[in-house]
């Protein structure tokens, strides 16, 4: 059963599998990791040691909610788990919404020239026309040409 569920794994990378064939790389690499498993705390031990990791993923989840929800109430605010980013906290938590906009007026200025800047030279590059490639033209009667070693420029 192994050996076909990883045949048809194979399959779908090889004929243009998709997405189908990412889930099927997914589902390998979990069979491997259940395997070393399997063979690193053997039969007997291997329940124990899931329900045991299971357990420690239970508390981490506790442990976590409990501390969002714990700043929430510390802050009077609702508070997520992307709030936690240092940047994001002090941006929404911190600062109002003046102090916020006089953060960013030396920033927008400098973005909006910026900005402008490069809009100039996108019109420049896509106004200008190419010249036309310079045609070489034979020497004129009676003018002796300038001979050079091609391979010494």
């Amino acid at each position: 059963m192994l050996r076909r569920a990883l045949d048809r794994a194979a399959y779908a990378e090889t004929h243009g599998g998709g997405r189908r064939g990412v889930r099927l790389d997914r589902l390998r690499e979990i069979v491997v990791l259940g395997l070393a498993a399997l063979f690193i705390f053997g039969p007997e031990r291997l329940p124990k040691v899931i329900a045991d990791g299971m357990r420690m993923v239970r508390n981490l989840r506790r442990m976590a909610s409990n501390a969002t929800s714990e700043i929430s109430r510390e802050l009077g605010t609702d508070v997520n788990i992307e709030d936690l980013h240092p940047r994001t906290f002090i941006r929404k938590h911190l600062l109002s919404e003046e102090d916020e906009a006089l953060l960013r007026r030396p920033f927008d200025s400098a973005y909006n020239d910026l900005r402008e800047i490069s809009n100039n030279v996108t019109e420049t590059v896509n106004g200008q026309v190419a010249p036309p490639p310079a045609v070489p033209q034979p020497p004129a009667a009676g003018t002796v040409a300038k001979v050079f070693d091609t391979d010494a420029t």
